[in-house]
């Protein structure tokens, strides 16, 4: 356990709920846990509460994390403490946000303040820009990993509001892809490039896993995409394939967020539920090829998909849209730009494999470790000057 009152500052960090879902700033953090003490903020609010069952289910697992104060199902990494501060599930007005900071304040001041240090903020979310100014913090970092103002089922409004908020008052920014830098750089905020880092023995397929059992009833061969499921995919993408294929298997596996609900009409296409992300690399040993079939959309334009990297790992033939955080590794994959591209692409990959120019151009991967990506942030999140790096393309 680290001494709190060492010179490395602690963390504070806000983000999506540790463990719910892997994410880029959960990989980070857990590389820096060794030489600062983390203090993970879960939190509510980006999404408007509906009334369906995925509201009901999200609003039932804070209750849980509210009630106990260690609701985790396995052990946390030393260094790290989970936060489930109570939340108003609303951001949309001036009242929602008052109350919302005012419970922040309530439970984080105390804490920060017992501190022997302040900590550096790090947020993923702009929904704590009214807490700036208000924190005893170092100074703030906005890790900028999506364009909310684009996602889809988001309050987008609000979210642009506070976003331009937390970004003038940010100490520093860091950006995961060039588009998201250039939306920085409008907003007047210069900021660094960090694209998404890989591991790339956890991804090898060598059948390492369990065994998923939802793939042995599945007719071969399996061309599988795993993520959320929501609509950013493209249906024409989709559809196209399946009409193509004379045999096999289209995978959609993850949580479903809504899709356009076509997609549970084409023939061929399953959609599984979420996997352990242990599991995944046995998937991936199971697939024929792996697939990303993204609409050209801003927010697709804007992101860097995690998955890219990982797919790219497992050694298995990839095809995917033609988007800019793709392009950097077009040597290593087949883009697609169309339907008809898509569909021949995939078919071309069952047949012939992984070409061994793209295995080749893959061994790049090595110098993209999260150890690096890690170092690299804690560099710039520490910096007392800020200056604008990049673009570059993971070379």
């Amino acid at each position: 356990m680290i001494d709190a009152g060492t010179c490395n500052p602690p963390l504070l960090v806000f983000s999506d709920d540790w463990g719910r879902h892997p994410s880029s700033c959960q990989y980070l953090i857990r590389q820096l846990l060794d030489r600062h003490a983390v203090y993970w903020v879960n939190t509510i609010g980006t999404r408007r509460p509906r009334v369906n069952l995925a509201t009901a289910r999200r609003g039932l697992e804070k209750l849980r994390h509210w009630a106990k104060p260690s609701p985790n199902a396995i052990p946390l990494p030393p260094n790290l403490n989970i936060i489930n501060p109570l939340m108003w599930p609303w951001i949309s007005t001036r009242f929602d946000r008052w109350l919302n900071r005012r419970l922040l304040i309530r439970r984080l001041v105390p804490l920060l303040r017992s501190l022997p240090t302040p900590p550096v903020a790090i947020t993923t979310i702009p929904i704590v820009a009214d807490l700036m100014g208000r924190l005893p913090v170092q100074r703030w970092v906005y890790y900028c990993v999506d364009d909310f103002s684009k996602w889809p089922g988001l309050d987008h409004s609000a979210l642009e509001q506070l976003e331009h908020r937390l970004v003038d008052q940010a100490d520093v920014a860091i950006a995961v892809s060039e588009t998201l830098q250039e939306k920085l750089a409008g907003m007047g905020k210069a900021s660094h490039l960090l694209t998404h880092g890989v591991d790339t023995a956890h991804w090898a397929t060598n059948g390492r896993g369990h065994p998923v059992h939802e793939l042995e009833r599945l007719e071969r061969p399996l061309i599988v995409f795993w993520g959320v499921v929501d609509r950013r995919l493209d249906v024409d993408f989709v559809r196209r394939l399946a009409d193509d294929l004379t045999r096999g298997t289209i995978v959609l596996l993850g949580r479903n967020d809504e899709p356009d609900p076509v997609l549970a009409a084409i023939p061929r296409v399953v959609r599984i539920q979420p996997l352990a992300i242990e599991q995944l690399p046995h998937v991936a040993h199971e697939a024929a090829v792996l697939i990303m079939p993204y609409a050209d959309l801003p927010v697709t334009r804007a992101m860097q998909p995690l998955k890219l990297k990982e797919y790219l790992a497992t050694g298995r033939p990839t095809v995917v849209r033609d988007l800019p955080a793709n392009r950097c590794w077009a040597d290593s994959l087949d883009l697609a730009a169309t339907p008809e591209a898509f569909s021949e692409a995939v078919r071309r990959r069952l047949v012939d494999g992984l070409p061994e120019s793209q295995r080749l151009a893959r061994t790049r991967l090595a110098g993209e470790a999260w150890s690096a990506k890690a170092g690299q942030f804690e560099q710039w999140a520490f910096l007392k000057a800020e200056r604008s790096i990049g673009p570059f393309c993971d070379r």
